[in-house]
């Protein structure tokens, strides 16, 4: 429960209305984590299950034009667009690529500084709370989709620098804090390699075909959740298969 209550406010806005906060973690808590057991036995990162109720069922307050972010000019923060909500509409964005990496951009307060994310990777690491397994895949998976965008050039959204898909928007947090859940994420370790490759791909290619939702990452990381378990289930399987047949080997190779 710690753990939630510090990261559920690092993903919504700023001026999210508690009582829609409230409803959101109620639900996260009662039907995400409870209804499957308590905890440790959930499927999915309640955080994110607590971003995606309020998504959907109050989506006004959750993307668009009218998000509180920071303005460096005021005190207190304007109302506007982040920068893949810009891309998404086909506009031009500002902003350098040291500007959305150091965290002078606009967006949820978790996600918008990719060096702090860094230094929480690199702590997560040390202490052998999160996988690096996850965290490099993603990044990799992330990087090969966003570039293979880049070589097609459509649309704005597919010509930004795969550079900046890596560190603009939830990915890096996303990747960082929420993939490496270990209850709800891949237990292998051939299995934490697929699971983390592939948010990465689910995360761009969300971001890239759905204009009205152009960051992707809490949607790819919720949906790989569900596949984790299947993932772990071919990896140990296709495990027994290779030791049965080593083991089928050795015993023609003894009785040869």
């Amino acid at each position: 429960y710690l753990v939630s209550g510090l990261l559920i406010p690092m993903v919504m806005p700023v001026d999210l209305p508690l009582w829609m906060l409230a409803i959101s973690v109620a639900f996260a808590v009662v039907i995400g984590k409870e209804a499957f057991g308590g905890t440790g036995m959930n499927i999915f990162n309640p955080a994110l299950l607590a971003r995606a109720f309020a998504f959907f069922a109050y989506p006004t307050f959750m993307s668009g034009d009218k998000i509180w972010v920071s303005d460096a000019t005021t005190i207190d923060g304007v109302s506007g667009e982040t920068i893949l909500g810009s891309l998404a509409q086909g506009k031009e964005v500002a902003y350098s690529t040291m500007d959305m990496f150091l965290g002078f951009i606009p967006g949820s307060i978790g996600e918008t500084s990719v060096l702090a994310i860094l230094i929480g990777a690199f702590i997560l690491i040390a202490t052998g709370v999160g996988s690096w397994k996850i965290m490099v895949s993603g990044v990799i998976g992330a990087a090969l989709t966003a570039m293979m965008f880049n070589a097609v050039g459509l649309t704005a959204l597919m010509n930004f620098d795969w550079i900046n898909h890596l560190v603009v928007g939830g990915f890096a947090f996303g990747i960082v804090f929420m993939a490496t859940d270990p209850v709800s994420a891949a237990q292998t370790d051939k299995g934490k390699i697929i699971y983390g490759l592939l948010i990465g791909f689910f995360s761009i290619m969300i971001r890239v075909f759905n204009p009205a939702y152009p960051e992707g990452v809490m949607l790819a990381i919720l949906l790989m959740n569900t596949l984790a378990p299947t993932i772990d289930y071919f990896v140990v399987n296709g495990n027994i298969s290779k030791r049965k047949k080593r083991l089928a080997k050795s015993k023609q190779l003894k009785s040869a």
